[in-house]
């Protein structure tokens, strides 16, 4: 029986191996193919360190969008108030805007490195060893549930 479970798992896993993931110019590909970024995050979750690190480019990059959008609207906003109506150009807008558009510099600028080594270790955990002769199977409970690891 022990044989068997070890066999039927070995089919199930040699067709459903896993690739690994590239990036070139900020997209993600896989056996050339590109992958969109939820894809990337699905793959990614099975290896909660490379996705800790994902979710955190991530974030990073929402907020640094937000601040950077939110400031470039304030600022043009308050250009188009100065442009038709009588009032002082460089308001208080403009400087609320221009901090956010700063303030989001250093939010993004370490997002893709936390990719780059979010991806590097999601590879690193696809290589196989090549020792054959070792089995061990465990069961395993973590944020995602209850599963079964089977390691040979």
């Amino acid at each position: 029986m022990k044989k068997l479970l070890a066999l039927v798992c070995f089919f199930i896993l040699s067709m459903a191996s896993a690739q690994e993931i590239s990036m070139q110019k900020g997209k993600f590909f896989r056996n050339g193919v590109q992958i969109s970024s939820w894809e990337t995050k699905q793959l990614l979750i099975t290896n909660p360190e490379a996705y800790k690190y994902f979710k955190t480019a991530k974030n990073k990059e929402a907020w640094g969008g937000f601040l950077i959008g939110a400031g470039s609207g304030l600022v043009i906003g308050d250009i188009v108030k100065g442009a038709v109506s009588d009032s002082d150009y460089p308001s208080g807008f403009t400087y609320v805007g221009a901090g956010f558009i700063v303030a989001a510099i250093p939010i993004l600028s370490g997002r893709t490195k936390k990719i780059e080594k979010a991806v590097d270790l999601y590879n690193k955990g696809l290589q196989t060893t090549t020792d054959t002769s070792v089995f061990e199977m465990n069961i395993l409970a973590n944020s995602n549930g209850y599963g079964l690891q089977i390691i040979f």
